[in-house]
C-alpha cells in the first residue's frame, strides 16, 4: 500500500462487523488509514488484536484481518468509538470521543451483546465521562450489556506485550463465558 492510498482512506467509514445479541462487541479507538484503505478492522501489521485474540482463546486459530466476518460465528464483533479514518488516535477531539460513545450507547443498546469490550482505556475514560476508569471490568452498564476496558492492541503500546494482553483478554473470556 503506498502512502498516497493510505492518504486517501483518511475520514473513510469502515463497516462493523455486528449482529445482534454478542457474546463479546470489541470496540476499537477508530479506525487508522490501513484498516479504512482495507475495510478490514485492525489491518495495520503490528497491530495486535489478531494474536491477542487467538492467544487468549477467544479464537481457535489466528484470524487475519480479511476474516474479520468469521468472528460472528464465535459470537463476536468489531466497532469503533469514533467511526472516522485517522493516521493516529490523537487526531481525534474529545468532542468526538464524546459524540462516539453517546453512539456506541445507542448502537450496544440496539444489538445488546453481553459485554462490550473497549481496547482503550484512555478513549474509554473521555467516551464515557470515567476519568478513573482502569482496565479490567467496569461498573458501568448499558442496559444488560457489561463493560470491559481492554489494553489498546496497537504496536505503539508498548506498556503491554502480546502475552500480557493475551491474559487481560482470557480475564474477559472468562467472564463472558462464565454466564453461560
Amino acid at each position: 500500500m503506498t502512502p498516497a492510498e493510505l492518504e486517501a482512506a483518511r475520514d473513510r467509514l469502515v463497516p462493523d462487523v455486528v449482529a445482534a445479541g454478542l457474546r463479546v462487541l470489541f470496540c476499537g479507538i477508530n479506525p487508522g488509514l490501513m484498516t479504512a484503505a482495507t475495510g478490514h478492522h485492525f489491518a495495520r501489521p503490528g497491530n495486535r488484536f489478531w494474536p491477542v485474540l487467538h492467544a487468549s482463546g477467544f479464537t481457535p486459530r489466528l484470524l487475519k484481518p480479511s476474516e474479520q466476518h468469521e468472528l460472528l460465528s464465535y459470537g463476536l464483533g468489531i466497532t469503533n468509538v469514533v467511526a472516522r479514518a485517522s493516521a493516529r488516535a490523537d487526531e481525534l477531539s474529545d468532542e468526538e470521543y464524546r459524540e462516539g460513545g453517546r453512539i456506541l450507547q445507542e448502537k450496544v443498546t440496539r444489538l445488546r451483546p453481553r459485554w462490550l469490550a473497549v481496547a482503550g482505556v484512555t478513549a474509554y475514560r473521555v467516551a464515557f465521562g470515567d476519568k478513573r476508569a482502569a482496565i479490567g471490568p467496569q461498573e458501568r452498564t448499558i442496559g444488560a450489556t457489561r463493560i470491559w476496558a481492554l489494553p489498546n492492541p496497537s504496536g505503539l503500546n508498548a506498556h503491554w506485550t502480546l502475552a500480557t494482553m493475551a491474559e487481560e483478554f482470557a480475564r474477559l473470556r472468562a467472564a463472558a463465558y462464565a454466564d453461560g
